[in-house]
């Protein structure tokens, strides 16, 4: 019988296995392509081995070939095995087979020969066999395979990481000029090489990674919605904190963008954090941030100018500006204001002509120079009569409409070294700002940076004026606004600290918001001013001493106009709006919307801000709308108060006083029969409702002009009768201007709010 060669003879799996294909797989049309793939792809070879198979098989289909002896070559397993198919052959199986399957009769032999080949180790003939150890085998490769998918995985990983490395690294330098050019910023690597530490950052980065696509990829399985605390997993710690405070900032709960806001303001980020975070932030974070203490102005990006007209000056876009507002239907005041701007500045003009102004135009030199008006007092003209224009609602829109704020914007940063212009300019915006409709327009504009800007300013006057604009601004933190002539002192940032209760302070004749209190000036030799820094000195004491003793007030001080003749008022057509009832009128109305009476309240008043006090309460205890403000009324402070007059109208200071005196001067007449009214109205007021008053009077005469000095208050006339009364030794214009702050007239004076606001304050 020939013998099958041993090279084409494949163990492929134990004997204990050939139950289950016999018994179950055999009688199956996919246990037949089994058998007959393992037959085809086992024994390949040419047509002589081909026969010599069938010859074996049909030998042993025939009972011819016999089982080996050997007990060396077969197995227990493989003996009781061959016995079973040569019993089944020998009972004609091999015909229900092929009848079954409908296949000839060599397929058949060629089936069951590959069955017996690839069950049987070697049998017979096959040629003498080696034991081998299959497990072994098996584990052998089992560890080559998996150390080399380990090892090509690593080589993989570390390539890969390092190239993506070196494709993020790049001249930083080009990052910053570009920065620089454009708003458009790249995340870019740390300047900083500590922050990457080499191989373990980057497989740490790419854990990071693979973690935040599985919890994705669960989210989408398992239709979960994804936490968005895990959008940022592979990014940096302070990246993710940074774009997710932005992201919070504009959250639809209240606190939590407020305390998103304190948290970007107090965070310490990296410049290209802050130039990126200026792109993303939204209009009313960017006014959050900029109304927050020590805030860093990288936060803001910086103003876009318009471009300078080729045959245009500075002094001609503001006339067009003006000419451009309404002209008819004005107040007074408003008209009086434009027609002075602009003939002011149609003289300017007339002049750089050649004079023709004044001579007919015969160009003499000197007549040029004394008709020119400087170029920055032809703008303070312009910038007077739209401070006028912006008091009207409908007036800033048409200041918008044509550029005005871009405008503004560029005399601003033209008129760097003139405080007064800039001062003028942002009272205007902080006019505007009242109009809500008007806060994007001012935003685009770029006018938050520069209020950010201005309210860092150490000078009280700038800042007050950029905190009253961003206070009416910020609708977010701020219900109150702020009109004109009412001005935030404390707390002109965003602040945690609850406001308790208000402190309203009211100047008085030639007074104003800032000025008025602030620190005595000491005549001091050259030694002790070297010696002395500004930190000593407090150009508004309610904003730095107060503000620090009792920080949970609000402090707030009002500025009016007032003028001792009417040579010097600022609008002389209406005199009457120089009057009390007039001015009380109309700052009661600017009080209300400022939330004055929303909190308890006590008033410091100066000279004849104290006759405007009075006055005011007493209008507001007639009108139910007003109610409030006396029903909140916790105390009083006088500073000079000439209660029943003062003589000053009387003195001829001057040509045009004595001749021209303002209505203010008219009312502090002593012994006038209306303010006598009003004195003996107030005493019988305030016994009524037991407002606690407390009263300064000078002592010392006030030096008016180069020649003469008065008393300017009497001590009498600075006695209202009821209340503590106490004298000092100061004039009338230090009356309300301390020494320091442990002088007894602060000290005093912080006294008195404390004891009128103790159950508000605590322990402040």
């Amino acid at each position: 019988m020939p013998s099958i060669p041993d090279s084409k003879i494949i163990v492929l799996t134990r004997i204990s296995h050939l139950n289950v294909i016999l018994k179950g797989n055999l009688y199956r049309p996919t246990g037949f392509l089994i058998l007959w793939i393992a037959y085809i792809t086992q024994w390949s070879g040419s047509n002589r081995e081909q026969k010599s198979r069938r010859t074996w098989g049909g030998a042993l289909s025939q009972g011819r070939m016999r089982r080996p002896k050997s007990r060396s070559r077969i197995g227990g397993g493989e003996k009781a095995l061959w016995l079973r198919m040569r019993r089944w052959l020998r009972r004609g199986s091999r015909r229900s087979v092929c009848g079954r399957f409908g296949a000839p009769r060599w397929l058949t032999e060629m089936s069951l020969v590959a069955c017996c080949g690839v069950c049987c180790r070697k049998i017979g003939t096959f040629g003498s066999a080696q034991k081998t150890d299959q497990s072994w085998k098996d584990f052998s490769k089992i560890a080559k395979i998996t150390g080399s998918l380990i090892l090509g995985g690593c080589l993989f990983t570390a390539y890969e990481v390092l190239a993506l490395r070196k494709a993020l690294s790049f001249d930083t330098q080009v990052v910053q000029q570009e920065k620089l050019k454009s708003y458009i910023y790249l995340q870019t690597v740390s300047l900083d090489p500590s922050a990457y530490q080499g191989i373990t950052y980057q497989v740490r980065k790419e854990l990071h990674r693979l973690a935040r696509k599985f919890l994705e990829t669960s989210a989408r399985i398992f239709r979960r919605p994804f936490d968005e605390r895990f959008s940022t997993f592979d990014a940096e710690e302070h990246e993710c904190t940074l774009w997710l405070l932005m992201k919070r900032s504009q959250s639809e709960n209240k606190m939590a963008r407020l305390q998103a806001v304190r948290e970007l303001a107090s965070s310490h980020w990296r410049d290209y954090q802050y130039r990126t975070a200026a792109q993303a932030i939204d209009q009313r974070t960017a006014i959050g941030l900029a109304r927050s203490k020590d805030v860093d102005l990288r936060f803001f990006l910086p103003p876009r100018l318009l471009p300078k007209p080729a045959d245009a000056c500075l002094d001609d876009e503001l006339r067009l500006l003006l000419a451009a507002l309404p002209q008819t239907d004005l107040d007074p005041c408003v008209q009086y204001f434009t027609s002075l701007a602009l003939r002011e500045s149609s003289q300017t003009i007339a002049a750089q002509k050649g004079g023709l102004w004044c001579f007919g135009g015969n160009g003499l030199p000197y007549c040029e120079s004394l008709t020119t008006v400087p170029a920055k007092t032809v703008e303070l003209f312009c910038l007077q009569a739209l401070i006028q224009h912006s008091k009207v609602p409908s007036h800033c829109e048409e200041i918008e409409l044509n550029q005005g704020l871009q405008l503004l914007q560029k005399l601003y940063h033209l008129c760097r070294n003139s405080p007064k212009i800039q001062r003028s300019i942002i009272h205007i915006i902080g006019n505007m700002a009242l109009d809500e409709r008007l806060h994007s327009s001012i935003y685009r504009a770029g006018w938050v940076s520069v209020l950010a800007e201005m309210l860092k300013s150490p000078h009280v006057m700038e800042s007050s004026h950029a905190a009253r604009a961003l206070a009416n601004l910020d609708r977010e933190a701020v219900q109150e606004k702020y009109p004109d002539g009412v001005y935030l002192l404390h707390p002109q940032f965003r602040t945690e600290e609850p406001i308790k209760a208000d402190v309203l302070f009211v100047h008085g004749l030639l007074g104003a918001a800032f000025k008025t209190w602030r620190q005595q000036d000491l005549e001091q030799s050259a030694a002790e001013k070297a010696m002395d820094t500004e930190d000593h000195y407090s150009e508004c004491w309610p904003k730095t001493w107060l503000a620090s003793d009792c920080p949970s007030l609000r402090i707030i001080s009002v500025e009016y106009d007032t003028h001792l003749s009417d040579w010097k008022t600022s609008c002389p057509v209406e005199s009457y709006r120089e009057s009390l009832a007039y001015r009380s009128t109309e700052l009661l109305k600017k009080l209300r919307a400022a939330g004055i009476g929303d909190r308890p309240l006590v008033w410091l008043s100066h000279s004849m801000g104290g006759l405007l006090v009075k006055k005011m309460l007493l209008d507001a205890s007639m009108d139910s709308e007003m109610s409030s403000i006396v029903n909140n009324t916790r105390g009083i402070v006088f500073y000079s108060v000439p209660h029943r007059g003062s003589r000053l109208a009387e003195y001829s200071i001057n040509v045009r006083f004595l001749l021209f005196p303002s209505v203010e001067v008219k009312e502090l007449s002593k012994d006038s029969p209306a303010l006598k009214a009003l004195n003996d109205d107030f005493i019988s007021f305030a016994k009524d409702k037991n407002f606690p008053v407390l009263s300064f009077a000078e002592t010392l005469p006030t030096r008016v002009g180069r020649m003469l000095s008065l008393h300017v208050v009497p001590v009498e006339s600075a006695d209202l009768g009821i209340g503590e009364f106490i004298p000092m030794e100061v004039s009338h214009l230090n009356i309300c201007k301390p020494k320091n702050k442990d002088s007894f007239l602060y000290q005093h004076t912080l006294k008195f709010i404390r004891d009128t606001l103790a159950r508000e304050l605590g322990n402040q």
